[in-house]
């Protein structure tokens, strides 16, 4: 069976830090620029991509023991959300794909993301059916070649059965990098040429 690996941010959602960090100094009442600064800027986030803080509890912890800002699990969801908007024809595609073949998101992100995914992006994981690989779990982020080697162990699937999107050429370029077919997704009029790439790809053996 075919794996086909989708992106989250900024591939089938839209993603807007500018819109993130306003809506948690809000909710928490430390500015934007403490937040960016003790926590982005200092490398806490990728080190919580990387599974540093396994649960969604041990991160927001670690996130008030560095920023002084106490958020709750439905607080960073809120802040979350407010950053992020479905790219519908993104969405269609990997509709369309999980009647081809299996699919899953393929992500980098902390713990939170992945326990509240299912109430942030429900289009999405109703397609998903529970199929989901985030950074934080495997310990490696992409373009890492280990991390899709690790994505496709997950499924039992080979190189050369499975399809990628992501807007980051990084990322593509990791993936293309092990044999995986690659689409580089780059905005909504991409759309038609992401699933013609998808229908090429499901009829390469007939």
């Amino acid at each position: 069976m075919d794996l086909y690996l989708f992106d989250f941010d900024k591939t089938l959602y839209a993603y807007d830090s500018r819109k993130r960090l306003p809506a948690q100094s809000r909710l928490s009442g430390v500015s934007q620029y403490h937040l960016a600064k003790t926590w982005w800027a200092a490398g806490y986030e990728i080190r919580a991509e990387l599974g540093e803080w396994p649960t969604a509890a041990e991160y927001l912890d670690k996130f008030a023991e560095v920023t002084g800002a106490r958020l709750t699990l439905d607080q960073w969801c809120e802040a979350r959300h407010a950053a992020s908007t479905p790219n519908a024809g993104v969405i269609g595609a990997l509709r369309r794909a999980s009647g081809l073949g299996t699919v899953t998101l393929f992500s980098n992100n902390p713990p939170p993301f992945l326990e509240t995914l299912p109430q942030m992006a429900p289009d999405v994981w109703e397609v998903l059916a529970g199929n989901v690989v985030v950074s934080c779990q495997i310990g490696v982020r992409k373009p890492d070649e280990k991390a899709f080697r690790l994505a496709l162990a997950r499924y039992g699937a080979q190189p050369e059965d499975s399809f990628f999107v992501d807007d980051s050429a990084a990322n593509v370029a990791g993936a293309a990098s092990i044999g995986i077919s690659t689409f580089h997704y780059t905005g909504e009029a991409d759309v038609p040429a992401l699933n013609a790439a998808i229908e090429a790809f499901a009829a390469r053996n007939r």
